[in-house]
């Protein structure tokens, strides 16, 4: 039986537009709220056999929320942003605007000091690879969205700009099944109770 493991993307703490890197506040209203919402859809998540989560508080606390009682992995912690942790892309833009354009374009430049886009796509893809395929079926993990979206960059063996053309909304699923080196993706969705983006 191959391998299924599920990420649920971890519930708002701030709007889109006011999210920063290595963002670590809690979950905002919205947030609780759109968890309430979904619950009853996300529930059955909580029977897999391993259920894991990033080590931010959103994370931790839409995964305690929908019932899974997380183990917190550090090996799905966000990209080290190093200098530019808690900033907007925004503000990093305009105090560092050749270095930002120079970390967008090639996923080895580490300007802002911290870890390269490759170097986190390959910590997520090691995460994944070194799941435990005989002690369990099915894995949940509820992580930051630029987490889910590293593990699929790295699942699908896709080049690493691909990053940048992934968008994971909260509380959505997309499951990946398979053994280290060969996953297969599928794209679960959000939650049909969710009335609003």
């Amino acid at each position: 039986m191959p391998l299924r493991v599920t990420f649920v993307a971890a519930a708002r703490g701030a709007p889109l537009l006011a999210e920063r890197f290595e963002d670590d506040r809690p979950l905002d209203q919205a947030g609780w709220d759109e968890v309430q919402r979904v619950a009853g859809d996300l529930l059955p998540l909580a029977a897999a056999e391993l259920r894991y989560c990033s080590p931010t508080p959103r994370s931790r606390a839409t995964g305690d929320a929908l019932g899974y009682a997380p183990l917190v992995q550090l090996a799905l912690r966000d990209c080290d942003m190093g200098r530019w942790r808690g900033l907007t892309l925004g503000e990093a833009m305009a105090r560092e605007p050749e270095a930002v354009d120079s970390w967008l374009a090639d996923p080895r430049a580490t300007p802002h000091g911290g870890e390269s886009l490759l170097a986190f796509i390959s910590r997520v893809g090691g995460w994944l690879d070194t799941r435990p395929v005989d002690d369990a079926g099915r894995i949940v993990a509820v992580a930051e969205p630029s987490v889910i979206r590293a593990a699929l960059v790295y699942a699908l063996k896709a080049p690493p700009s691909s990053y940048w053309n992934i968008d994971v909304r909260p509380l959505s699923t997309t499951t990946v099944s398979g053994r280290s080196g060969r996953w297969n993706l599928r794209f679960d969705g959000i939650p049909a109770q969710r009335s609003r983006t």
